[in-house]
């Protein structure tokens, strides 16, 4: 069974997910640099960062709790690239990993290794 969060593919595509948001900001008019920029990037940062946290806990009742917080942080993600698009007109379609898409799924045992790795209880499309 991996040892590293850095195995799971929800930890690997989150993470990309949070280098193109801040690519993104880039895009944004310098007024919104401390608005609603930071606010994306902080809920970017928020989703791998719970993801791996979670998965160095030491039972699934943690690793869980820490995707429910992942999830949350990930509709947080959706609604501000929403308001990026309605408001900037800033086209978010570029995203290879759109958040919207965070979906529910069961959470497998620690002892199921190779449904561990790829399947957790968030899932990025």
């Amino acid at each position: 069974m991996s040892k590293s969060y850095r195995d799971l593919l929800v930890w690997q595509k989150s993470f990309t997910l949070t280098k193109e948001v801040y690519l993104l900001c880039e895009k944004l008019p310098k007024t919104e640099q401390y608005g609603l920029g930071s606010q994306l990037q902080r809920s970017a940062v928020s989703v791998p960062s719970n993801i791996a946290e979670g998965q160095q806990r030491s039972g699934n009742k943690e690793f869980s709790q820490f995707l429910s917080i992942a999830r949350g942080s990930a509709a947080e993600l959706s609604t501000q690239l929403m308001l990026t698009e309605e408001i900037f007109a800033i086209d978010t379609s570029e995203l290879v990993i759109k958040p919207r898409r965070f979906k529910k799924c069961s959470i497998p045992s620690r002892a199921n290794c190779k449904l561990y790795t790829v399947n957790c209880k968030l899932h990025l499309s």
